[in-house]
């Protein structure tokens, strides 16, 4: 099953906005809360300038860039732990993604109602914040009653458990999620099947006025929550969702020259793709020939043979060995030949972690 990543945040802050560009489609933005009711999925390429670049050396017939999942949440409001608003099936959707871009308002409007009536937007991640710790609190209390006896008589099976869901409650009565609750690894393993909210990991995305575009880092709003997300130790894109929707409707050529005159070298929905893309733990390997370079999408840490399974999985039942070079030494050399001529082409076995960037050949026998 795809990874994907969900966009959340109050209504009206720019959420479906952002995703209509994202994925340029169309789903309903209005200047009311809950104008979306269902989460919407979206399929969005990630730009990799090193798919084209591999392109030009090998010239093949097709090029396949790679993919990932954006889902759109409907917006949240203040009491959603407590079914307010679409309080459970927001809770729900958002328990089915695989990481978080929270979209925070950093622009004034007077034409665009906010549901607190001001800007404010350290509130409104607290607001968020709050209440997907009340929903992992209520659900981490179910969980202690069912196991509680077992961890006490030193049952290994629920021991771990139960101190790491001790230590992530401790950590909700000071206001801090479980993703910061600095947990080790197998704590993180005992608690994966419950799926928490505040364990997902978290980008802050800052929708700035149309401007704030090229000088955001002068917007108030967006240092303040600059200054939150930095102690966090969680990443912040900042973009215009207006203006991103709008370069979203020209071809490639009209938005390269609008981006040129604002001097801009990059989208903020690029950068917000990729950022999106690292947060999930992803990765990209190459293949490359006359009939297609394409770009792969696996999770860092796996294995040749499970990458292969990417591919097909006749590819990872039968995998041999993966011939495999670098991205820059293909690049530097100019082809896979001359790879090969140099001694730069290695042969890698069933316990090859693949590496972003590896340009890859799979032989396999079924």
């Amino acid at each position: 099953m795809p990874l994907t990543a969900g966009i959340v945040g109050l209504p009206n802050v720019g959420k479906s906005t952002l995703f209509n560009a994202i994925t340029k489609s169309k789903v309903e933005a209005a200047n009311y809360p809950f104008a979306t009711i269902s989460p919407n999925v979206g399929v969005v390429e990630v730009p990799d300038i090193r798919l084209s670049e591999l392109a030009k050396l090998v010239n093949p017939q097709k090029i396949v860039p790679t993919t990932f999942e954006f889902t759109d949440i409907a917006g949240l409001v203040r009491g959603a732990s407590k079914g307010e608003g679409l309080g459970n099936k927001f809770l729900a959707n958002i328990r089915e993604v695989d990481a978080i871009c929270q979209v925070v308002r950093c622009f004034e409007d007077a034409n665009i109602t906010h549901v607190d009536q001001d800007i404010n937007p350290i509130r409104d991640i607290e607001t968020i914040n709050l209440e997907l710790i009340l929903a992992d609190l209520d659900q981490i209390d179910k969980r202690l009653g069912r196991i509680e006896r077992q961890a006490k008589m030193k049952d290994k099976e629920f021991l771990e458990e139960y101190n790491a869901l001790i230590k992530i409650k401790d950590g909700f009565e000071q206001g801090i999620p479980a993703r910061l609750a600095k947990l080790s690894k197998d704590e993180k393993q005992s608690v994966k099947h419950l799926q928490l909210l505040t364990l997902k990991s978290m980008l802050y995305v800052a929708n700035v006025g149309e401007g704030d575009v090229l000088n955001y880092d002068e917007n108030t709003h967006y240092q303040n929550v600059l200054t939150l997300a930095e102690n966090e130790g969680a990443e912040l894109i900042a973009l215009c969702a207006k203006v991103e929707s709008e370069l979203s409707e020209l071809d490639d050529e009209s938005r390269t020259m609008f981006l040129e005159d604002l001097g801009i070298s990059e989208s903020g929905l690029d950068k917000l793709i990729k950022a999106s893309y690292h947060l999930l733990g992803l990765a990209t390997f190459f293949t490359a020939g006359p009939k297609e370079v394409r770009a792969w999408t696996y999770k860092k840490g796996m294995r040749a043979p499970d990458c292969a399974g990417v591919i097909h999985t006749d590819f990872q039942k039968g995998f041999i060995r993966a011939e495999t070079m670098s991205y820059a030494d293909f690049i530097s050399l100019g082809s896979e030949q001359a790879v090969k001529e140099a001694g730069k082409m290695r042969l890698e076995g069933k316990e090859y972690l693949v590496k972003d960037g590896d340009v890859m050949h799979f032989r396999f026998n079924v």
